[in-house]
This record gives structure tokens, sequence and C-alpha cells, in this order.
């Protein structure tokens, strides 16, 4: 997918104009983590439907201190005329930009062109970026397959736990969950003084624990 950034990179920097204006990107992004997805064109019936599931989401997003952007191959003006579309079917109100990339210079920069696909292929990616700028997840979708944006709140739920404590989180781990302590904690006194609340053993590397998350009301 990605040939030139990796997950731990720091994120490419870049000025782009967008359906709200102009923006630097990591000034945009502030102190703030980023869900950055592109799509291949404007007027695409499965990127409709996700420019409008994000929408309804961006509150979500919004709790998790998550700013959402896209990126599509066409002019802001192109945008523009999109969004109403995207509000009319989807049922919503997309309040967050759209970046313009018509002659593809920031899906290069960030490797979603795919040298051996169709034009109509080539961008369907996401990346969560944290506040640091860092590259922490990067996912690459086949244009037929719509992308699932609670699972990237569930990422984002367990990137800024595991970001704060010292755990790992399970398969299908959700917010609120157990979740594993780190195998290379195996002191007992820095155990007790990490997850007093206790935890149960499976195996001896692996163990689950109750920790204390912060409330997403």
């Amino acid at each position: 997918m990605c040939s030139h950034v990796r997950i731990g990179d720091q994120a490419p920097d870049f000025t782009a104009e967008t359906t709200q204006g102009k923006i630097r990107f990591h000034e945009w992004i502030g102190n703030n983590w980023c869900v950055f997805f592109s799509h291949p064109k404007n007027f695409t019936p499965v990127c409709t439907t996700e420019l409008g599931y994000a929408a309804k989401m961006k509150k979500e997003f919004d709790k998790r201190k998550t700013k959402i952007i896209a990126l599509s191959i066409g002019t802001v003006e192109d945008h523009k005329h999109w969004i109403p579309d995207i509000n009319l079917s989807q049922n919503t109100t997309v309040e967050y930009p759209l970046i313009g990339d018509k002659d593809k210079k920031i899906a290069s920069l960030y490797g979603m062109v795919h040298p051996n696909e169709s034009e109509t292929t080539t961008v369907r990616t996401v990346f969560i970026i944290d506040p640091n700028k860092k590259i922490r997840l990067m996912i690459a979708y086949p244009a037929s397959t719509g992308r699932n944006f609670d699972e990237l709140l569930r990422v984002i739920d367990a990137l800024q736990l595991t970001d704060d404590q010292k755990v790992a989180t399970p398969v299908n781990w959700h917010h609120g969950a157990e979740c594993i302590i780190l195998p290379s904690i195996t002191d007992p006194n820095e155990i007790k003084e990490l997850f007093p609340q206790g935890y149960r053993e499976v195996l001896p590397y692996l163990r689950y624990t109750q920790v204390h998350e912060k409330s997403l009301s």
C-alpha cells in the first residue's frame, strides 16, 4: 500500500486547499489526534456513504479529541458540489474539511497511489495520526468495500488507553472491557502498584485486568 510512510513514521506535513480554506496539516492537527482518509474521486457511491457516516460520527471523534479530514482526487470546487449530495442522501451535515488533490501530490506524498491500479482505485486509505504527528495506524481498502468507522473509533480508544497505561488490548477489545497486562511487567510489587484492582492469570504471559478509562460522555 504505502511504500513512502509506515506506522511510527512522522506524518508528512503539507499545505492544501480545503472546503474550509487553506490549511497547513500539522498546524491544523494541533494537539489533537487525527483521522485522515482518502477517496479516488468525487461523486462515487461508496465514498458518499463513508463521508456521510463520518459526518454523523463527528461528535464521537470530538469526544476523543480527534479531528477528521478527507482527501479526494478532485478540486475543492467539485468537493463543494458533492457535499450537498452527501448531506441529502445520508441525512447529515458534513462539517469537516475535504482536501482538494487534483494533481495527486498529497496522495503521492503518503504513498496512496498504487502504480498498478487504475485511477478509480488508487486512493482508498486511512491513517490515524497522534498529537505528536506520528502515524499510528494505516489501512487500505478495495474500491468495492466501505470502511468501518466504528472500528476506527475502537482503535483510537485502544491507542489512547495503551499510551496512558501499561496494558495492551486483546482481540475484539472495546471501551470498558478487560485489558492485558504487558508481559514485560514481571515484578509482583510493580504489578500490585500499577494494578491495585487485581488481575486474573490465564497463562503466565496472559493476564487480564480492568483499568480505569476516561469517560466518553
